[in-house]
Parts: C-alpha cells; structure tokens; sequence
C-alpha cells in the first residue's frame, strides 16, 4: 500500500496550520497598529504653576530689592534668591557691595518676628541710605511671606531664601528672627540672634557693630 497519499494528508494539514497561524499574526498586527485617525499622545502635563501671583506681590507694595552694585565678596558671595517684590534672581553680595547692611531673617509664623519687623521699617526710614535694611524671608513659602508683609504693613525690600542658604554661610543658629550686620566690603560684622527691642535697640546695635548713626 502506497505512503503517498497520506504524506500528501499530512503536508496539507501543515500547510493549513500555517495559513492560520499567518492568518491570526496579521490579524494581530492590525489590532495593535496604530492608526493616524485615532491614535492619541499621552497628555503633557501643563508646566508648574508659580506659587505667587503678581496680583500677590503687586498687594503686598514691596520696594524692588537693590541691583548688583559691584562685586561681590566674603561668606555671601555665590548667594542669588529671588526678590520678594518681583520674582527676579538677586545676586546677594553684589547688591549690598559698598554700603554697609542688615539683613534680617525672619519668617510668617515667627511671632518674635512679626513684632521686630514693624521696627525694622521705622529704622530704615530714621537711617535713610546710610544703610541697606533686606529682610530674608527663611521659609519656603513666598506666598505666606507677603500676605504676612502685607497684613503688618511692611514695606522693606526683601528676598526669598527657602533653603536658609544665608544662615549657613553665616553660620547662624537655627532660630528666628535673627540680624546679619554686614560691612560695606562684604564682611559680617556680627549676627544678632535675638529680635530687637525697639528702633533705638537697632539703632544703637548698628551704630556700635557698623558705625552707621541714626
């Protein structure tokens, strides 16, 4: 008896299992191909949102912060916060170079604070541009910072410093509030670690550390 026959039998059947096998491969294909016409993109998610608004800042009537005056020098130096009143980057050092400056650390759920800024504010008007009065706001959180400004009424220019970058290079403890007396070359003439008393308090301590009268 001849084996053709069932030979035949069997290369048809491995012919038709291929053909089904090729048969669902395309199917698949086609399934899972995309189609210009459907096909969607994953959404982008939309930038970060700035935690401030300028409505925010605009309320809060904040002097811009001082500009580069000339380079910048001692344990400052390399430091750029951004300014209160606006947002934009300020190179630390450079702003307070070639006048002396007290630069007051503070920050919105610091009660000790809330009292010492309205001082701070009656200092600078009594010392006029004998000296840079900048408060440095020592939380992350901008918005609070000006809403607090704006409810005691404090109008002093001011930056930004989340990370407490000025306290570290000053190597001042952490606490609130406290006042960095910085010569006119850039050097730190002494850190407060106390609030002040009053506007003479500031006033004597300034004149004492710095030499500057008011």
């Amino acid at each position: 008896m001849s084996s053709e026959p069932s030979g035949r039998r069997r290369r048809g059947h491995t012919w038709r299992w291929a053909l089904a096998g090729l048969i669902v491969a395309l199917a698949l294909a086609v399934a899972v191909w995309p189609r210009g016409d459907d096909a969607t993109e994953e959404p982008q998610s939309p930038p970060a949102a700035s935690g401030v608004s300028d409505d925010l800042r605009a309320a809060a009537h904040l002097p811009d912060c001082p500009g580069a005056a000339a380079t910048g020098s001692g344990p400052l130096a390399g430091i750029t916060l951004d300014c209160l009143a606006n947002g934009r980057p300020v190179d630390l050092a450079a702003a307070l170079a070639g006048k002396p400056a007290l630069l007051n650390l503070w920050a919105y759920w610091c009660a000790p604070c809330a009292q010492e800024l309205p001082y701070l504010q009656q200092y600078a008007q009594r010392a006029g541009n004998a000296i840079t009065v900048l408060t440095v706001h020592s939380d992350p959180d901008e918005a609070k910072a000006l809403s607090r400004l704006r409810g005691l009424e404090v109008r002093l220019p001011g930056v930004s410093d989340a990370d407490a970058r000025v306290r570290t290079a000053v190597g001042a403890p952490a606490v609130l509030p406290i006042s960095v007396l910085v010569r006119a070359d850039g050097s730190v003439a002494d850190v407060v670690v106390r609030p002040f008393g009053g506007v003479d308090d500031i006033a004597n301590t300034v004149a004492g550390k710095l030499g500057v009268a008011a």
